[in-house]
């Protein structure tokens, strides 16, 4: 993060709520870039975040890779779904078992240009039923598009990227529309594109 400043990035996190830190946390994130994610892990760091991440960002990336492939997150092949959802399956046995927190990004890919994509309901409903103890954390995420705009080079100049915690929800009720309300509750707050 501290390096990005270079080029003119700020980073503003917004949480009014207080976070338990004695029970599980289900952190689910629209995706505008991996950009997003160092803020998420520091700004986060007391809930301990494991993230859910596409296997190929398990080589190649210094200090991102070691931390997803040695840290707790789960490493999944989007080609096959059924040992996906079986790795988020045992992460968030992890987080309800060790009182961790789970970053989801279930629009599945990045937003290239900041407007929220669909969100892909089948991670996120295992994680509830697997961490039914955990409160649910929407975050919104904006402007961090724009540090990769023109792809890795050039990176983007004076990006205002901020991070945004909404309304905490507790996994109760039907799990459908629970993730409606969450996926409402993300996209309300991404303003990036406007």
């Amino acid at each position: 993060m501290r390096c990005t400043n270079i080029l003119g990035t700020t980073y503003k996190f917004t949480n009014n709520y207080d976070l338990p830190t004695n029970r599980p946390l289900i952190i689910v994130a629209n995706h505008q870039s991996m950009y997003d994610i160092p803020p998420l892990i520091w700004y986060m760091r007391k809930h301990h975040p494991k993230f859910v991440s596409k296997k190929e960002l398990g080589k190649g990336i210094p200090s991102v890779s070691f931390n997803l492939v040695h840290g707790g997150s789960v490493l999944i092949d989007r080609n096959d779904g059924k040992s996906a959802i079986m790795e988020i399956g045992k992460l968030g046995t992890y987080i309800e078992k060790h009182n961790r927190s789970a970053v989801i990004f279930p629009e599945g890919t990045r937003s290239r240009d900041g407007h929220p994509k669909p969100f892909k309901p089948m991670g996120l409903k295992m994680l509830l039923k697997k961490a039914p103890s955990a409160l649910i954390v929407p975050i919104s995420i904006n402007n961090s598009w724009k540090l990769v705009r023109f792809g890795q080079f050039p990176m983007g100049l004076g990006a205002k990227v901020c991070i945004d915690v909404q309304q905490p929800i507790e996994n109760k009720g039907d799990l459908d529309a629970l993730i409606v309300q969450i996926e409402s509750s993300v996209k309300n707050g991404v303003n990036s594109f406007k």
